[in-house]
């Protein structure tokens, strides 16, 4: 190898995007290559034991699977020049916070734009799968397995909750969470201040490929909330710029000087996600007690859970990987001081997200050898 690092993934993966981005802003060296590359199915799928990205190939030929734990191997190795994680406690909570929303949280949005707007996005959305198609194939051949491809994501789309129905919901939620992310980018450039952290990586997977790119959202975006369309921007540039009229030179906000505006986004979080997140964690626990349920495997989903949200009640599929996010919010909640551990649910306490820091499964969720598993008790 050439000493840079190989990034397996696709322009328009919602979950290649951070680790994209994390890329270009610390100056790391890579080579981008489209799931489609004959390497991917030959060398990288054996490996990872599916079918996934993002995957990274460092120049050592380590494989790494997972957008964060691409991250975190990434900043584990010195690779990075800003620091992942804050150093305060309370700011590092509500950092996991958003990394846990964001990956997770907005996909009924990003699938609702996506695929329900054929007119407008579907000439773009064909050219920007183009590298995950294998190369050689015929335009015939390529337009088939588009179908295929797009009427997968389209399926997945209605299994995180995107119907006809709730149309008009997603619509409204989600001009609701712009406004309230563009109101909090006034005073900063970043979600916490001066440089991105993990929470702003987790926002940046929904928010950059699907809803900055695509046609109909990225114009909503443009129009509606132009400081979060920066925000895109700027996550995906390594220059420093002075553009912005920063309350936080040099840093990151004060533990006891957060803004009201980030207070009014994480009552988002609790308005639009808590109900879902809890409904998970529920059905999680009696699936494992179930008899019937298979611990040796861990699918991507293991069924639809039910849950009241926006005045309807939809379901969702339950995805135990959401865990995975969840346990480094409350593992770090954990580990903290007493005195941090106060704040931190003080603060949870007074944007609604209390019961969140509550949130556990019966069993724990750990990766091995590029795999989601259930941990032995």
């Amino acid at each position: 190898m050439d000493g840079r690092i190989t990034l397996y993934g696709m322009r328009a993966s919602l979950y290649t995007g951070k680790v994209r981005a994390y890329l270009r802003r610390n100056f790391i060296p890579v080579v981008e290559r489209g799931s489609g590359h004959p390497d991917f199915a030959r060398t990288i799928v054996p490996q990872v034991g599916r079918f996934i990205m993002p995957v990274v190939v460092m120049p050592d030929g380590t494989v790494v699977q997972d957008g964060t734990d691409i991250l975190d191997y990434l900043q584990d190795q010195g690779l990075g020049r800003e620091p992942l994680y804050p150093e305060n406690a309370v700011l590092k909570a509500v950092s996991l916070l958003f990394e846990l929303f964001g990956n997770e949280g907005l996909l009924r949005p990003a699938m609702h734009y996506r695929w329900n707007f054929d007119e407008q996005n579907l000439a773009f959305i064909r050219h920007a799968f183009d590298d995950v198609l294998p190369a050689g194939m015929s335009a015939e051949q390529r337009s088939v397995m588009f179908d295929h491809a797009s009427g997968r994501m389209r399926k997945a789309g209605r299994m995180f909750g995107v119907s006809d129905e709730t149309a008009q919901a997603i619509e409204r939620s989600y001009a609701d969470f712009l406004a309230r992310f563009d109101a909090h980018l006034t005073h900063t450039p970043f979600l916490l201040g001066d440089r991105p952290t993990i929470g702003d990586y987790g926002l940046l997977n929904p928010l950059y490929a699907h809803l900055a790119r695509d046609p109909v959202p990225g114009d909503i975006m443009r129009r509606n909330a132009p400081r979060v369309f920066r925000w895109t921007e700027r996550m995906n540039s390594p220059e420093t710029n002075e553009e912005h009229n920063q309350q936080t030179p040099n840093g990151l906000f004060a533990r006891d000087a957060l803004p009201d505006t980030l207070h009014v986004l994480m009552s988002y979080v609790a308005e639009e996600y808590l109900t879902e997140i809890t409904a998970h964690v529920a059905f999680i626990n009696a699936w494992l007690i179930d008899p019937e349920s298979d611990l040796e495997s861990f699918p991507r989903s293991i069924g639809m859970a039910a849950f009241d949200w926006r005045g309807q009640r939809i379901t969702s599929a339950v995805m135990p990987y959401r865990l995975y996010l969840l346990q480094r919010l409350t593992d770090h909640v954990a580990q903290a001081s007493p005195d941090d551990r106060a704040a931190i649910e003080a603060l949870f306490d007074h944007t609604g997200l209390g019961p969140l820091l509550g949130l556990r499964a019966d069993r724990r969720i750990e990766r091995r050898n590029h795999q989601e598993v259930w941990a032995d008790h």
